[in-house]
């Protein structure tokens, strides 16, 4: 283990997740909606198993919600060798045939929007969904989606290196990562997922079986999979405009994502103290919507360059229903917020149709 693996939520959604490991070694996290803090026993060695579990908690699925929103989630039977083959992720299906039969829809600043079922793949809101457009740091949400699938060993030591900062026809961004920082893998994809910091998704490219080349096709290759018709992906940070998708692909994408505990976990940490050893970066999640924790979110993903304009996607549980929420290109943080603040209370106030 590279560093102390004890570490501190600073802010809790009221919302626990138990997730269950083997006989031997388990992850478990408490979250006490009565308390300003949460405690965070983690380790690598435990992201490991996360990983390895298969775990899935799509609401109506193998994992259970409780009234309150809590999801309690079992692994799948490991193998002779402790580990569990990658389980495919189920292929969502879109039915958008139904959006315009919902009244009083709420306008929104974004360029493009989609709210569906997260269940039924039926779509509740769609404005401008089918067009292909740059979306900046939600590329990172199928960078997690191929590092998870690769199942790599999430203990392995990764220093970040000049190149990680930078890449060809990128835009540049600011981090407070440096060179020469190392961490393992679990904390750079935390890193990469929750802070948003594009070396350490760069570095997680980097460090893959054949480099950068292979780990960008597999992200393509992925998306062909999952019928994500107008994805294209240049590099894993988003800080390319050439990372291009439709909102009815990043839809696609959030529900398959969702399936992954370590990606809805890492996604929707609030805070965290990162303890490089001779520094610590405290650190806070890029979604004012998870930070304020007033919204079930089990997925979250923020990006933002000059071409994409403010985008976010969400898997929340809105009245009981699972609801994947999209933006991209919004004027401002402020209106992105306003946007998804708008669709969630509208959604939340929807007849559930049988």
């Amino acid at each position: 283990m590279v560093k102390n693996s004890n570490k501190s939520l600073m802010r809790v959604l009221g919302i626990s997740f138990l997730f269950g490991m083997s006989s031997m070694s388990f992850a478990e996290i408490v979250m006490n909606s009565g308390s300003d803090q949460a405690k965070l026993s983690w380790s690598s060695e435990e992201a490991n198993q996360l990983l390895n579990g298969d775990v899935s908690a799509t609401a109506g699925d193998e994992g259970e919600l409780s009234p309150q929103g809590s999801i309690k989630v079992s692994t799948s039977v490991r193998s002779s060798n402790g580990a569990a083959p990658a389980a495919p992720a189920k292929k969502v299906q879109i039915f958008d045939t139904s959006a315009s039969g919902y009244s009083n829809q709420p306008s929104v600043n974004a360029r493009a929007a989609l709210v569906m079922d997260g269940q039924t793949g039926e779509v509740l809101y769609s404005k401008n969904s089918n067009t292909a457009f740059p979306i900046a740091s939600l590329t990172k949400l199928m960078t997690a989606v191929v590092i998870s699938d690769s199942r790599l060993n999430m203990s392995e030591k990764i220093t970040l290196q000049q190149g990680d900062f930078s890449c060809s026809g990128c835009k540049s961004s600011s981090s407070t990562l440096r060179a020469g920082d190392s961490m393992n893998r679990a904390e750079a994809l935390l890193f990469a997922l929750m802070k948003s910091e594009n070396p350490a998704a760069s570095a997680l490219a980097r460090t893959y079986p054949g480099g950068r080349p292979a780990f960008f096709a597999a992200m393509n290759a992925k998306a062909r999979s999952l019928g994500m018709n107008s994805t294209h992906y240049v590099e894993s940070t988003g800080l390319h405009p050439g990372n291009v998708a439709s909102a009815r692909d990043l839809g696609i994408l959030v529900n398959t994502a969702s399936q992954y505990g370590l990606i809805r976990q890492f996604s929707t940490t609030p805070s965290y103290d990162f303890n490089l050893g001779y520094r610590v970066l405290k650190s806070n999640n890029t979604n004012a919507l998870v930070r304020n924790g007033g919204w079930n979110i089990n997925l979250s993903k923020t990006g933002y360059i000059n071409e994409a304009g403010r985008c976010v996607v969400m898997h929340t549980t809105l009245n009981n229903r699972p609801a994947v929420v999209v933006l991209l290109g919004a004027d401002s943080s402020a209106a992105r917020t306003n946007d998804a603040t708008r669709l969630m209370t509208w959604v939340s106030q929807l007849p559930k149709r049988i």
